[in-house]
């Protein structure tokens, strides 16, 4: 499973906890009885504040010119001077401008706008020359833009919050130094990366007990700071910032007032520091989704009063150190999502006072037994999922705790059902799968999980009959065993039931048909691959909540009735592997929402309707092995998103419709926000999902998918009796991962640009009448891993290229004229020029320079024999030739003497001269 779906496990264990632990204060204000009435002068700025703001919620509408403005609602007055000193004017979904009429409340020290919408405009600055206040919170209300240095001016401030999701930003925080009295600052998500010494000025505030930078794009803690002044600091939140170094030491500082730290999702990596481990009152800390390494220190123990610890999703190693044991006021656990290994210390089962723990996805060896939980009755939530551990307790082994959450998924808890989970009275959600567990279920176990609300007995091999049982339980996955017996009758609690892979049998109709007290609200249901039998009923009027059905795999006939399409919020649609006939009901363009279809391996034997355009929405459709007939019908091409096109085995003929080329899904990436796209694959629910499946043939074998089911774009037209040519627009279809046209009567060629369809892994066009070339660019598809080219009409050299050369001759069989590796046929080059030139100015160049020197040979050989060949037959000639040969040398060598002796004499006379 992947992180997606485990990240459930955790949100249950921690949604309870910020009201536990949170250090923010509210208060309730207590309505006073005085006969002082209000100030006019106050009065008056509050009904101009009024007029230029939107009120949608009228929570201003005692606000009224003939009425005290002591008795409006949400706003406080001095009780002696009738002047406004409060104003709560939070979560009114109030809009519009500030009116700087609030200026004229002379006394107004607490202002609360926060949770409003001001529609990104900036902080009014006058507020910075409201000189008495000294609670401002304008958290929450959507305003944007520099925070402006005028509420530096509010030297009575003592509570600053300013945090939002919107787009506020400071370009420095020197303008902070006046807000002497500061003693709370929230500032999450505020851009302040500009501030490079945050760190230094945050620190000058010796009163300022809780500060809030979450998601600052703050890069520094300056681990290079030996002692950081922080002497009333209570709560430091740093998350989500981008800090990218080890944990400073200078938080050992903090040792006598820090109760509670956050650092989580801050980029932080190393080994974490012992030193963090001084900070003696600390009660809070989570350091979850780092880069942190190494071991957790044994110094761990040292943190008596730790209540929260959060060490998820970092890289942890080791074991966990033995001195958790000491942590007797720890009530939540956290550390799944590491590399922890070694055997869980049973000192583990003496905090008495734990009410959540969490190990997942870690590579503990051993197992755990009763020892490890001997003192934990307040446990709660049990989370050691996805981890190699044994839970080895006896079979009448009697908890100390009462578990609502329990999560063992992947775990070694068999062969037997555990009789320990009978005993647990409060549980609400239960999760085995893959647990190893076999045998019959127990006696008790039809009752006792109806009253679970969420039950995952998955991918196990536990047997047993279904009695006649009303099951209530909300979410039902039983998927992959061995139950059988006839369906269960569901409550109207029921909103999911995966009963998939097992062995029921019966007629459907009984169960489709069951009546219910109150509207049934199932949205998912899976019976695929059973024994079920008979045909679909019309009772489809009570399941009007259908979003994913799927009864494939079964022993179905008859028609599909008219009346499913009464589902209009059908997002799937399985019944593949039956034995229906008949056409498909028009009704089913109703289902406007329809994003799957999978009638495959039925008996139709129909052309493929022309309404199925309708279904706008329609990202796979599955017709293999049906006996459809005719051509594909052109208006398919109006499914822009398809992703899948499964018309396999079929008796489809005509050509192939150029306009796949508006599959434009299959043409450009997936969009940012790409979730929109695949309602129809997957069905989230609280702590958990429904994943569709689906049975493809890629590579030249059955294949299931169903997590990665999102990222599959393919077109399988196999096994037909189409015919033309294949069209050069699919070669636009360049997210295509998987083609497959073979087993047709196509002629012509590949497309020259097949080679641009970057991510194609799969080429199928074996068995048809293609002829011509293998294209050259073939040899630019990277992740190609499966082609087969055999018995058709190719000739020519294998294009060189990795991929190409990689496959099996067997996959290019049948093509006489082909020729190059890997077949054993080697290429015969033509004769006077290289066999792999193609271009037909390389031919007249290669044709040029043979005539050249043909010509050349030939000119010698007349030359050589027409001199030397007449003076071999004539005997006059050759007498004239060698006496002229022999004149010469006389000539030469009289010449030569006499030369040289005149110049030897000429030199020796300038010698002597000297």
């Amino acid at each position: 499973m992947g992180i997606s779906f485990a990240t459930h496990h955790v949100l249950f264990l921690v949604w309870f906890f910020p009201a536990t632990f949170s250090l923010s204060f509210f208060f309730f204000k207590a309505e006073s009885i005085s006969n002082v009435s209000c100030n006019e002068k106050d009065k008056q700025a509050l009904l101009t504040l009024k007029h230029g703001l939107t009120d949608h919620e009228h929570v201003l509408s005692s606000w009224s010119d003939h009425k005290d403005c002591c008795m409006w609602d949400r706003v406080s007055c001095d009780n002696k001077t009738g002047r406004v000193t409060e104003l709560h004017l939070n979560y009114s979904r109030l809009a519009g401008e500030i009116s700087g009429s609030l200026l004229q409340l002379e006394h107004l020290n607490y202002l609360d706008l926060s949770n409003n919408d001001f529609n990104c405009t900036p902080i009014p600055t006058f507020l910075g020359s409201m000189y008495s206040l000294t609670d401002l919170d304008l958290s929450g209300a959507n305003f944007c833009g520099l925070i402006p240095h005028q509420l530096g001016n509010l030297s009575r401030l003592r509570y600053l919050s300013l945090g939002s999701y919107s787009d506020l930003y400071v370009d420095n925080l020197r303008w902070m130094s006046g807000l002497s009295a500061l003693q709370y600052l929230d500032l999450r998500s505020a851009d302040l990366h500009r501030e490079v010494d945050w760190l230094q000025i945050m620190s000058k505030f010796t009163s300022i007990s809780e500060l809030y930078l979450q998601n600052c794009q703050l890069d520094s803690l300056n681990p290079s700071l030996g002692f950081v002044n922080f002497t009333s600091l209570r709560v430091l939140e740093l998350s989500e910032n981008h800090f990218n170094h080890e944990i400073p030491n200078w938080f050992s500082n903090l040792s006598t007032s820090l109760l509670r730290l956050s650092l989580d999702s801050s980029s932080l990596r190393g080994n974490i520091p012992p030193s963090i481990f001084n900070l003696e009152k600390l009660e809070y800390l989570d350091l979850r989704d780092n880069s942190l390494s190494g071991k957790i220190p044994d110094s761990l123990g040292q943190l008596k009063h730790l209540i929260y610890l959060d060490l998820r999703m970092n890289p942890l190693s080791g074991p966990i150190p033995s001195s958790v044991g000491n942590l007797s006021q720890m009530r939540v656990l956290l550390l799944g999502y590491n590399k922890l290994n070694g055997t869980v210390p049973k000192s583990l089962g003496l905090l008495s006072n734990l009410f959540a723990v969490s190990i997942s996805f870690n590579f503990f060896t051993g197992s755990l037994d009763e020892a490890h939980f001997s003192k934990l009755g307040k446990l709660n939530q049990l989370d050691i999922s996805y981890t190699p551990l044994f839970f080895n307790v006896n079979s009448n082994w009697v908890p100390p705790f009462q578990l609502e959450y329990v999560d063992m998924s992947s775990c070694k808890i068999g062969p037997n059902f555990p009789t320990w989970l009978h005993t647990q009275r409060s549980l609400s959600l239960l999760f085995l799968p893959l647990s190893g567990v076999s045998g019959k279920a127990p006696s008790w176990f039809w009752d006792w999980i109806s009253n679970i609300h969420t039950v995952d007995l998955s991918n196990n091999h536990i047997e047993g009959d279904v009695p006649d049982i009303l099951l209530n339980s909300t979410i039902l996955k039983l998927r992959s065993n061995h139950f059988k017996g006839q369906l269960p009758r569901l409550s109207a609690n029921v909103e999911v039931l995966n009963l998939a892979n097992n062995s029921f049998f019966g007629p459907i109709s009984t169960f489709l048909c069951q009546k219910m007290n109150k509207k049934n609200k199932v949205k998912v249901l899976d019976v695929s691959n059973n024994f079920l039998l008979g045909e679909l009923s019309n009772c489809w009027r009570y399941w009007q909540s259908l979003i994913h059905l799927n009864l494939g795999g079964n022993n179905l006939s008859g028609r599909i009735p008219y009346s499913l399409g009464s589902l209009v919020e059908l997002k799937s649609l399985s019944l593949q592997n039956n034995s229906i006939y008949g056409d498909i009901p028009s009704s089913l363009k109703r289902c406007s929402k329809l994003g799957l279809i999978d009638i495959g391996d039925n008996n139709f034997s129909r052309t493929i309707p022309l309404w199925i355009t309708k279904l706008t929405q329609l990202i796979v459709l599955r017709l293999r092995s049906s006996g459809f007939k005719g051509n594909i019908p052109q208006n398919i091409c109006q499914l822009s998103f398809l992703r899948i096109l499964d018309l396999a085995n079929n008796s489809l003929s005509g050509p192939i419709p150029s306009c796949f080329k508006n599959f434009s899904a299959m043409v450009m990436p997936d969009p940012e926000n790409q979730d929109v796209y695949f309602d129809s694959l997957e069905y989230e629910y609280d702590y958990g999902s429904y994943l569709e499946n689906l049975m493809l043939v890629p590579k030249g074998h059955e294949l299931q998918y169903e997590e990665n089911l999102k990222f599959v774009r393919s077109i399988d037209l196999s096994s037909n009796k189409l015919s033309g040519s294949i069209p050069v627009e699919i070669s636009v279809l360049f997210e295509l991962r998987f083609l497959n046209l073979s087993r047709n009567h196509l002629m012509g060629n590949i497309p020259e640009n097949i080679g641009i369809m970057k991510e194609l892994e799969s080429i199928d066009l074996s068995r048809n009448h293609l002829s011509g070339e293998i294209p050259p660019s073939m040899s630019n598809l990277s992740f190609l891993n499966y082609l087969d080219l055999s018995y058709n009409g190719f000739s020519g050299r294998i294009p060189s290229s990795t991929q190409l050369q990689s496959f099996d001759a067997v996959r290019y069989f049948g093509n006489p004229q082909l020729c190059g590796a890997p077949l054993p046929k080697r290429c015969i080059p033509p004769i006077g020029g290289s066999h792999n030139r193609t271009s037909i100015g390389k031919t007249k160049e290669d044709s040029e320079s043979s005539s050249f020197y043909m010509g050349m040979g030939v000119g010698f050989a007349v030359g050589f024999w027409g001199v030397c060949g007449g003076l071999f037959l004539n005997r006059t000639w050759r007498h004239a030739y060698f006496k002229f040969v022999n004149d010469k040398k006389d000539w030469f060598y009289a010449t030569t003497i006499l030369k040289v002796k005149w110049l030897l004499e000429k030199l020796r006379s300038g010698h002597l001269s000297k």
